[in-house]
């Protein structure tokens, strides 16, 4: 892959890539309208309780008038009365699906342990030119093939790519934001066009420094396509030094809650799983497989619009009933320290006369507090002021009923517990 041959090819494949931008930028692509409030609300899929007649293995399928393939790879343990996540793994240039598949998609799948549903699509030409939209319409009909089949979480698809593939997964999130809940672009680059980014999308972009194929520029300037469209607070993350055989990864601040920005720059070149000095292992499946899961199954409600699964139809965001009047809560939290990190575990009680049917608590962390993974609720954004935002099977809190939930985070001296608490507008007694 780092042949001068392949070089070659890589550049080639670029400038073609560079006509057809504005080709695919201009053409109308389906799956849903982009606006700026919106993702998909939870749903079941057509494939939940039906007995799946998909298995591992190479599917062909008519996209566009052509015959493309895919790889399919189901959880060890596939339940169709569950429903999973789905990732959706991008080759690099003269790359392909089987590639993905032999290095577990980015090393996600083996994290997933049986938690995710993966598909490998392959690319024209083994690269992604995109040209006319086709392969945002491939990974469409690929969804809509495997979910009316499978038992697919639609609040939970995700993609990543490296290179070429980067630069597709870059693309699925500027064509399919009501779609895709976060992306990760490896190494990639604007070679599969934008159609406008007008909605927003997690978004974890992962680039070298040193990068002798694609410029470390270029992988911010798709990054910094989010940093607008998720309304974060424009900034220059810092990036290791070279020769210091490091990554650094920073979460930008600002950003609307439930669509954070992540940005890891490391001291290396052009490669999918960079690895840091004295490691034996790269650090990207692990920062990825949190950055993706760190969104439960109830996404911010705001303007759902159908995915490619549910044509013309919509989910009413989920609804909430708020204490009535004054302190209606109590929320209390026990915190264990060490070092640079801490666990919070916090317990919710409704001291009210009604029930309450789907619940954000809002608190802050004290200063140089940031969040890096949580259980039994999301939290957006991950420091300064957060919401913890009830999970499927945790929603509903009768009168006197409690709920416990925690998060691991960092810290750099502070290890202090949350404070102000707010249930759903609501503030709430500490003690």
């Amino acid at each position: 892959m780092a042949s001068r041959t392949w070089y070659r090819r890589f550049l080639a494949a670029a400038v073609a890539a560079g006509v057809t931008l504005t080709v695919a930028g201009a053409v109308g692509l389906t799956g849903g309208t982009a606006s700026a409030d919106q993702n998909t609300a939870l749903a079941a899929t057509a494939g939940c309780g039906k007995s799946p007649t998909l298995r591992d293995g190479t599917y062909t399928i008519q996209s566009g008038g052509r015959a493309r393939t895919y790889i399919l790879r189901l959880p060890g343990n596939y339940n169709s009365s569950t429903s999973y996540r789905l990732v959706v793994g991008l080759h690099w240039l003269n790359g392909s699906a089987n590639d993905v598949i032999s290095n577990g998609f980015y090393g996600l799948q083996q994290r997933a342990n049986n938690s995710a549903i993966f598909v490998a699509p392959q690319g024209l030409d083994a690269g992604w030119a995109n040209t006319g939209g086709r392969d945002v319409t491939l990974v469409d009909d690929i969804l809509r093939t495997i979910e009316n089949d499978l038992c697919v979480d639609t609040t939970q698809r995700f993609a990543l790519g490296f290179s070429y593939g980067g630069a597709m997964s870059y693309a699925l999130a500027c064509a399919r934001p009501t779609v895709f809940r976060a992306v990760a672009p490896i190494a990639g680059a604007n070679l599969s066009g934008c159609s406008g980014a007008s909605g927003p999308v997690a978004y974890f972009g992962i680039h070298g420094i040193r990068d002798s194929v694609l410029n470390i520029s270029q992988g911010r300037a798709i990054r910094d396509t989010f940093v607008r469209a998720n309304g974060c607070t424009a900034q220059n993350p810092p990036e290791p030094a070279q020769n210091s055989g490091t990554h650094i990864t920073t979460e930008y601040s600002g950003c609307r809650a439930g669509y954070p920005v992540r940005w890891a720059a490391h001291d290396g070149d052009h490669v999918p799983l960079p690895t840091d000095r004295n490691s034996s292992t790269s650090w990207v499946s692990s920062e990825v497989w949190q950055f993706f899961t760190q969104f439960g199954s109830t996404t911010p409600p705001s303007s759902p619009t159908p995915g490619p699964s549910t044509p013309g139809a919509t989910t009413p965001p989920p609804t909430t009933t708020p204490p009535p009047g004054g302190a209606a809560c109590r929320a209390t939290s026990t915190v264990n320290a060490w070092n640079n990190g801490l666990t919070t575990n916090i317990t919710l009680t409704n001291t009210g006369s009604a029930a309450v049917n789907g619940w954000s608590l809002a608190f802050s962390l004290p200063s140089g507090q940031s969040i890096t993974g949580g259980w039994s609720a999301t939290y957006s954004p991950t420091s300064g002021r957060v919401t913890a935002t009830n999970v499927g099977y945790n929603g509903s809190l009768a009168p006197g009923a409690s709920v416990s939930f925690g998060f691991q985070a960092t810290h750099t001296g502070n290890n202090g517990a949350p404070t102000s608490y707010e249930l759903n507008g609501s503030a709430c007694a500490t003690a």
